[in-house]
């Protein structure tokens, strides 16, 4: 039995503060300071003096942005492997709050951990970073998973939108905090880090406080094997979803389409880096650094809006209607990037439209996957589902990604497969759109 009233105020406003809390990881390490960090740390010797973007990883030469791309792939691995089977056993139990407090523990105290990073230790100082991914995107899983139970239906894409549009203006705020460090008061930027941290797991408390302990009733007495009864929860999720093929069909155009859309959040900064003309010397770095900061803040600040406009748009046409026209927008952004985009100007018109769909398509990607669940008390296996399909998508995406660039020797041509991922994702939707009734309000 669900313990958790639907559409309470004080709940609905307790989870959605936890994208406030754990925005900061996506914006401050996966797009904004690290990513500046690691590239200027890897390519200046102590005197600042430019050493080359060519740099050796576990024996290998490599170019640095795709040790970074290769990485994170890494860590969303481990995400896939070890978040199914807890998903399975938290909804077992009944007390995903549990495992929600856990990952959230680990990754914001990993974040706190990178301000020790030092490129003269790249492999031991990845591994805050891959810890810190494995917090984020494992604590997800069972935040998501709350959405069914908290809203109705027709709240879905209003609730989902309010957690995105919290998490931008939260994690812009930080960033800003961060900034003025930086430029203002010349702080290291590694000091940004512990911010990070202290933020995710301080906020994060409201959440704890506020959300239940127990989400539906259990009546488990042997607590042996858990594990296995985790899998074999997840197992019976899995049968149940090759019976809905609505649920199946959606779930294939998102590992496509996601996978765009996430392989772009990582390597966004870097490509800016690489493939935009800033100048040259150490005024254009410093010029590219804040440059690009501000490119971010652009998305965020636009994001939040857009979070708000695709919900609204569902209301009109449809939720797989509005999120096939978000992705024809990311194909243009793509197409526009990989043609014209090659001075910073061109680079803020970019921002300005990824802000536009990057909140829209995720809260709504969240929402509309609600919608389509069964009635069920399994909502942490069925998000975790979810979760695999997302992180699969990410792995293939930013290694795929990394290794067009390896190989060619730049990133410019690693977004013609981000082209063929959206297009995928959009022929996959297809069917769906065409399954709406005549009610331009239908709600999927």
């Amino acid at each position: 039995m669900n313990l958790i009233e639907k559409d309470n105020a004080k709940t609905i406003r307790a989870w959605s503060f936890y994208d406030w809390a754990n925005s900061v990881f996506p914006l401050v390490i996966t797009s904004a300071i690290f990513p500046n960090f690691y590239d200027y740390v890897t390519t200046h010797d102590e005197a600042k003096k430019f050493i080359g973007h060519t740099i050796n990883f576990v024996g290998i030469e490599f170019e640095n942005q795709n040790i970074y791309s290769f990485v994170y792939a890494f860590a969303l691995s481990i995400v896939v492997i070890i978040t199914p089977i807890l998903s399975g056993v938290a909804d077992y139990l009944g007390n995903k709050k549990r495992f929600l407090q856990f990952f959230c523990y680990l990754g914001s105290l990993s974040c706190m951990c990178l301000f020790f990073f030092n490129r003269h230790h790249l492999e031991l100082s990845f591994i805050p970073f891959i810890t810190a991914t494995i917090g984020f995107w494992g604590s997800l899983v069972y935040y998501n998973s709350y959405l069914p139970q908290i809203a109705s239906e027709q709240n879905q894409d209003k609730v989902s939108a309010r957690g995105f549009a919290l998490g931008y203006f939260g994690s812009s705020l930080l960033l800003i905090i961060c900034l003025i460090m930086i430029m203002v008061f010349h702080v290291p930027a590694k000091y940004s880090f512990l911010l990070v941290g202290l933020w995710w797991i301080g906020f994060a408390q409201y959440t704890f406080a506020n959300l239940p302990n127990k989400t539906h009733d259990n009546n488990i007495v042997d607590r042996k094997g858990l594990l296995y009864k985790g899998f074999r929860e997840l197992k019976g999720v899995g049968n149940q979803i090759k019976s809905l093929p609505k649920l199946k069909q959606f779930l294939t155009g998102y590992f496509f389409y996601n996978m765009g859309v996430q392989t772009i959040m990582v390597v966004a900064v870097l490509f800016a880096r690489n493939e935009i003309d800033w100048g040259v010397g150490e005024t254009a770095e410093k010029t590219k650094t804040s440059s690009l900061i501000i490119s971010i803040l652009i998305i965020q600040f636009v994001g939040i809006a857009g979070s708000f406009l695709f919900s609204w748009l569902s209301t009109k046409i449809g939720n797989i209607r509005a999120l096939m026209s978000s992705i024809a927008i990311w194909i243009f952004i793509c197409g526009f990037t990989y043609l014209i985009v090659r001075t910073p100007f061109q680079f803020y018109i970019v921002a300005f439209l990824v802000g536009l769909v990057m909140g829209g398509i995720q809260a709504l990607s969240r929402s509309t996957y609600s919608k389509y669940l069964p009635v069920t008390e399994d909502h942490t296996s069925f998000f975790s589902f979810y979760d695999v399909i997302e992180k699969m998508g990410m792995i293939l995406g930013t290694v795929s990604f990394g290794v067009i660039s390896q190989i060619t020797g730049g990133m410019r041509n690693s977004i013609l497969s981000l082209i063929i991922f959206f297009i995928i994702g959009m022929i996959s939707l297809i069917p769906l759109s065409r399954q709406l009734t005549a009610s331009l309000k239908q709600p999927i």
